[in-house]
């Protein structure tokens, strides 16, 4: 069983893919805090000057000390239960981001990549030069 899971974890696909998802949680850093730190409170300025994170409403008593708080992260800590769809707004936005980046990225790679009929006319001398060799072969056998 060991050699079977060393033989798993050694192909190259696993190995691309484990890479690819720590490569992918540095990236979701950046991007939320692109999206968090720049983006959003552009955004809500645009809309009226407020952080969307505060856009929020409570679906239930709110403790008294912190009665009038719009601090979203703290009526949430102290367990009161919100609708939260400034969170949700500014998580949509990250989605998009990141969606349109991966897209640039596949659409970058796709243009670099040589089309299956490049590849093929992209044949190496030598391998030409042996399907020539073959050919004739055939044809002094064929008479």
């Amino acid at each position: 069983m060991f050699k079977e899971f060393k033989a798993f974890v050694s192909r190259g696909n696993v190995i691309d893919l484990a890479v690819a998802v720590i490569i992918g949680a540095a990236f979701s850093k950046i991007v939320s805090s692109l999206t968090d730190d720049l983006l959003m409170p552009l955004i809500g300025k645009i809309f009226g000057g407020l952080d969307f994170s505060s856009y929020f409403i409570a679906l239930g008593p709110i403790p008294a000390s912190l009665a009038g708080s719009t601090d979203y992260a703290a009526l949430k800590k102290a367990g009161v239960p919100l609708f939260g769809y400034g969170a949700f707004v500014t998580a949509a936005v990250n989605f998009l981001i990141v969606a349109f980046i991966i897209f640039l990225l596949v659409r970058a790679v796709n243009r670099m990549l040589p089309k299956p009929e490049e590849a093929a006319a992209a044949e190496p001398a030598d391998v030409t030069l042996l399907r020539e060799i073959r050919d004739e072969l055939k044809k002094k056998n064929a008479a």
